[in-house]
């Protein structure tokens, strides 16, 4: 039986194209989307078809309208999602994810984009938890207000409760003076001289 040399040139390049066979087996990832956005935080994932043996995956990140790549790789690992940080507010990003696998990666998914929402205002939550506060101060504030009205006018109605009487006590008193100088006056006076006194007469 005569054996069958291959010379090796010839099988390297059998190698490298039998790889790249394999390589190539592998399908791009499906489903990429993005995820808890946020100013500066987003989880990319994505998914694999079923019965691929892959062993990692490799993302590359670019801001749109600039051409510097941001390239994140990380093997040994069956997950498939990914962090993104240090993300900037309000920016446009583009985001492909490949497989990884033994023989290499496979070819890069659809491009993902996305934009990063604006940065919060600091300071909103305890804004709110302020203005909470503040509602409860104006509440008892307020509370407290209406009970000094309260007593004011309870006072005040105390006051002229206590004129009334006073205006009735003398109201009454009236007429038993206007009786009394009567009298007096009547004692006073005799028949001649009604206005009181005698008069006298000049010898």
């Amino acid at each position: 039986m005569r054996g069958f040399f291959m010379p090796t040139p010839l099988l390297v390049l059998s190698c490298f194209g039998a790889s790249w066979v394999v390589a190539n087996s592998l399908v791009a990832p499906v489903n990429v989307s993005i995820k808890d956005l946020k100013s500066s935080y987003g989880l990319l994932t994505w998914d694999t078809p079923d019965g691929e043996s892959v062993i990692g995956f490799a993302i590359t990140q670019q801001k749109k309208d600039v051409h510097m790549l941001r390239f994140i790789q990380e093997v040994n690992t069956t997950m498939r999602s990914c962090a993104l940080w240090d993300l900037e507010a309000d920016t446009d990003y583009i985001v492909h994810v490949q497989s990884i696998s033994v023989s290499g990666p496979s070819p890069v998914s659809e491009p993902l984009q996305f934009r990063s929402p604006r940065e919060a205002v600091k300071g909103s939550e305890s804004k709110d938890e302020v203005t909470m506060e503040e509602v409860e101060q104006n509440a008892q504030l307020r509370a407290v207000e209406l009970i000094i009205i309260v007593v004011v006018l309870i006072m005040w109605a105390g006051v002229i409760v206590l004129f009334c009487r006073q205006y009735d006590i003398i109201k009454d008193n009236e007429p038993n003076n206007n009786k009394d100088k009567t009298k007096n006056s009547s004692e006073c006076s005799t028949p001649e001289h009604p206005s009181g006194g005698l008069l006298r007469s000049r010898v």
